[in-house]
């Protein structure tokens, strides 16, 4: 996993042979048969890999974030934009996954990380009283849609660094939106 991951990252799916993969990873076609069922496999498989670290990356972030719960989510945000600014994470989870693993794979690969810790810190800022009271399901989904596509409209910017600025800010307008001040 750790070569595919590395030539994906640096070439795409598209332009990496399985013959490469195994010749980097010094093991043999069989093994990696053995263990994933083709090249796609892998790439989910690496994919996944990449979204539990992103998962990882803002939990242990959002933790030294204090006891406030919108600075939890701001910080949160921030470093899943920074995450997917990597260029190994973009050009995989951003660009590549959707069209390898299928738009529905790659939104419920997404799912299984993103929207739960969201959940989380909205249901402590509700509980806080630093954001209205609403259906919590439904409300980080829509924030995790907004990050999502952030995401990818950094990823296409020519000044992906402003992009990123901008989108941060925007995201922060949403969350002070969101409060009942």
């Amino acid at each position: 996993m750790t070569a595919a991951r590395a030539l994906f990252g640096a070439r795409g799916y598209a332009d990496v042979g399985t013959e490469e993969i195994v010749r980097a990873a010094g093991v043999t076609r069989g093994a990696l048969y053995h263990q994933f069922r083709d090249k796609a496999d892998l790439f989910a498989a690496v994919a996944e890999e990449i979204e539990a670290e992103i998962a990882g990356l803002v939990t242990a972030g959002a933790a030294d974030a204090g006891a406030d719960p919108l600075q939890v989510l701001r910080i949160g945000a921030q470093l899943f934009l920074e995450a997917c600014a990597e260029p190994e994470v973009e050009r995989i989870i951003l660009l590549d996954a959707p069209a390898v693993m299928g738009v529905e794979a790659w939104r419920e690969l997404a799912g299984r990380y993103g929207p739960g810790l969201v959940q989380l810190a909205l249901e402590s800022a509700m509980d806080a009283g630093a954001i209205t009271r609403q259906p919590v399901s439904p409300l980080a989904h829509v924030l995790v849609g907004a990050l999502e596509e952030s995401a990818l409209y950094i990823a296409r910017s020519e000044d992906r660094a402003v992009a990123r600025e901008q989108c941060a800010a925007i995201f922060d307008q949403l969350l002070a939106g969101l409060s009942p001040h």
